[in-house]
């Protein structure tokens, strides 16, 4: 026996180890091994891998519910870690209003802070606090509208590009109209939505609609490319793991995130420097600078008497939550435009009374911010259109889950007729925002089909659901929930009004599926490695008269 193990050590420390932790166990039982739990799951992955998959994971939630109700045990990464997934409406609404006992865990930190920084979506307790107040009024009502001018004109510049492609492909039928022409939607809509951002975030000019030549645009583009979309899961175990063999040894990956900070890095903070003296000298002369973008705004919060000096941020804070707005702000919303064109491709019935909606509105009289303003007013309250957008968020949220650990022990509360739920301190939560969206038995038997109309008549059960935005967890829910909500919903339904006025779209014969990797991305079947795309044709719309 000594012999074995003298020869064996690793696997005889690991024997010794899984001992421990049973001697432990039954020493100390946790309390949410008393939950139920489906069976299988593998050695390493457990049940999370296939939860994770949003190809797979409305069919297990739905059988999880029926077998096993509405709060389960699923085994985690490795065979020892228990998380909790709770798909009770009240559970989950007790766990998103409570985001000081449940927050992100150091790994899910680790891994944002890697990668965009300590800003809003990494940030926890007073550190977040801090930066959300902070960041508050730039968001306000006001300051969201005044940007709206702004995601008007990248979005006819937008369909100016695309008008000017497919006639540079000059195909045409034999009514000598052009033809349709097959266009990535997601790389293009992600263009323009990182073109708004630029310039709604720090006044800053991509261009990305025109080229990709821009420095700071190719470096968020590698960046977020590079570490997400073609991310394999192991490295990022590593990277979470094992941060010092991630810098001794780094992937493409790394090495892109790396070069992409840098850059980032040095063009923002000399973008904070101008804009911090250019409002030094609106103080100084007595006119107030008069900048509308989130850098500006930001800048001035942080430094209002409103403000304690000790509650005030630091430039580091200011840089990361930028990249966290370029993130949460481009990513985001070109994926809930590009899903919504694809549902309204497979639909078209549902698109064309949507263009009959849109085209009775007409054009603004020109082109000037209170013309296009007293337009997006009409527009925000297009029936059709406001269900197509809760549908379309509802049916494919671009955040598939999230996760969260408790900070100290707690009773978690019920529905009706059940029994409380005790978890331990360090135990993880997953959070299903598709779950919760797509549940059966709350949103109706045809909850996984895309049915618009649904909003004129919902079932009493959805008014229980917890959530920012029309009863979903689309955009979270709670202290922590997305503070940039008015924004996408503008860029969101402008991209919409002047796409689909203008243009046909409809599905090619290949296969588009979604992926989770970060966000629910679509990629092509079978054709991973190349990375995030949703191909369509796009038609230019001809109408008897035109707009």
């Amino acid at each position: 026996m000594f012999t074995w193990i003298q020869s064996h050590p690793i696997l005889a420390s690991l024997c010794v180890l899984a001992i421990l932790y049973n001697v432990y166990e039954r020493l100390h039982p946790d309390p949410i091994m008393k939950l139920p739990s489906p069976r299988g799951g593998r050695f390493f992955g457990g049940h999370i891998l296939d939860i994770l998959d949003p190809g797979r994971s409305p069919t297990l939630h739905e059988r999880y519910t029926r077998e096993l109700g509405r709060n389960v045990r699923l085994r985690g990464v490795h065979p020892w870690e228990q998380r909790l997934l709770p798909m009770d409406p009240v559970t989950v609404a007790h766990i998103m209003k409570n985001s000081t006992i449940y927050e992100k865990p150091w790994q899910s930190r680790r891994l944002i802070e890697g990668l965009i920084g300590c800003g809003m979506l990494a940030a926890e307790g007073q550190v977040h606090k801090r930066q959300r107040r902070v960041a508050t009024p730039a968001f306000s009502i006001q300051n969201m509208r005044a940007l709206v001018p702004l995601v008007f004109s990248k979005g006819e510049e937008l369909k100016d590009r695309w008008m000017e492609l497919i006639q540079e492909h000059g195909a045409h039928g034999s009514d000598k109209q052009l033809k349709g022409m097959r266009l990535d939607i997601c790389h293009w809509v992600s263009r323009a939505t990182f073109d708004v951002i630029g310039l709604a975030g720090f006044d800053y000019q991509f261009n990305a609609i025109q080229n990709e030549d821009n420095e700071l645009f190719n470096a968020y583009k590698d960046m977020f490319e590079m570490a997400i979309s073609q991310s394999q899961s192991f490295r990022t175990l590593v990277a979470v793991y094992a941060p010092l063999y991630e810098r001794l040894f780094p992937d493409k990956g790394t090495l892109a995130v790396r070069s992409g900070q840098e850059t980032i890095g040095r063009v923002a903070r000399k973008l904070i420097q101008e804009r911090k003296q250019k409002i030094q000298e609106g103080e100084e002369s007595g006119k107030a600078y008069g900048g509308r973008d989130l850098l500006s705004l930001l800048l001035k919060s942080n430094a209002s008497t409103d403000i304690p000096p000790e509650q005030r941020i630091s430039d580091d804070d200011i840089l990361h939550n930028i990249n966290t707005f370029m993130f949460a702000g481009s990513d985001t919303t070109s994926l809930a435009v590009t899903w919504t064109l694809l549902l309204l491709a497979k639909f078209p019935s549902i698109q064309d009374r949507l263009r009959e909606e849109l085209r009775h509105m007409g054009r603004p009289g020109n082109l000037g911010d209170e013309a296009v303003l007293a337009h997006y007013q009409e527009l925000a309250v297009q029936p059709l259109l406001d269900k197509v957008c809760r549908e379309s968020l509802r049916l494919v949220p671009p955040v598939h889950s999230s996760l969260r650990v408790a900070t100290q022990d707690d009773v978690l509360p019920v529905s009706k007729n059940g029994n409380p739920v005790h978890i331990r301190k360090g135990t993880f939560v997953h959070v299903p925002v598709e779950a919760m969206n797509l549940d059966k038995e709350i949103w109706g038997k045809d909850a996984w089909q895309f049915i618009p109309d649904r909003w004129d008549n919902l079932p009493e059960a959805v008014t229980s659901l917890p959530g920012l935005y029309a009863n979903t967890l689309t955009f979270s829910a709670g202290p922590r929930s997305c503070i940039g909500q008015r924004f996408s919903l503008i860029e969101m339904k402008t991209f919409l009004y002047i796409l689909i006025t203008n243009f046909v779209f409809s599905e090619t014969d290949e296969k588009v599926v979604k992926a989770n990797v970060v966000l629910t991305r679509p990629y092509l079947s079978r054709k991973f490695e190349e990375g995030s795309q949703c191909p369509m044709i796009v038609t230019p719309y001809v109408a008897d008269e035109a707009m």
